[in-house]
């Protein structure tokens, strides 16, 4: 297989299994907070995270000139998800916090990655012009993880 033909079958798998998560991540978040749909869900978000995490490293090796900056944002993004996944695992003190701003720092990661993608297409700006596909959704998604883990410490959200 040629370079350029591996690049294009690892670059489709990536994006494929991007979107898969950022379909799955939703219906993980939304689904009520029992065995059942929730941890399915969840379980295959995490393991489809290991997976765009890791194929973003192969892109980045396959084009390192250009694409180097992908492994420590492929990293940092599969850091967060694996937080999320071994807090709901071990359940430490204060598990569902971590788990909640774990598995949400990994979403806030996808839908960063959608965003710079696709900024160009949507908006028709790029270089510097576009910091905002980079800050959009750490803006809105912080907030709200930090919201969800006010109302967790409370004791107003659900629990597993």
């Amino acid at each position: 297989m040629s370079p350029a033909a591996l690049r294009s079958l690892v670059l489709v798998l990536h994006i494929l299994i991007g979107a898969a998560g950022l379909v799955l991540g939703p219906i993980a978040m939304y689904a009520a907070k029992r065995p059942g749909l929730h941890t399915r869900a969840g379980e295959i978000y995490h393991w489809l995270m290991l997976v765009v995490c890791l194929s973003a490293a192969l892109l980045a090796w396959l084009d390192w000139q250009r694409l180097w900056w992908f492994l420590p944002i492929a990293a940092g993004s599969y850091a967060f998800a694996l937080f999320g996944y071994v807090a709901a695992k071990r359940r430490w003190r204060q598990w569902l916090v971590a788990h909640i701003a774990g598995q949400g720092g990994s979403y806030i990661a996808m839908t960063t990655a959608l965003l710079v993608v696709n900024w160009k297409s949507l908006t028709g700006v790029s270089g510097i012009g576009a910091p905002w596909p980079w800050i959009l959704p750490t803006l809105v998604g912080t907030p709200l993880i930090a919201w969800v883990n006010r109302q967790v410490r409370l004791g107003k959200r659900p629990k597993l």
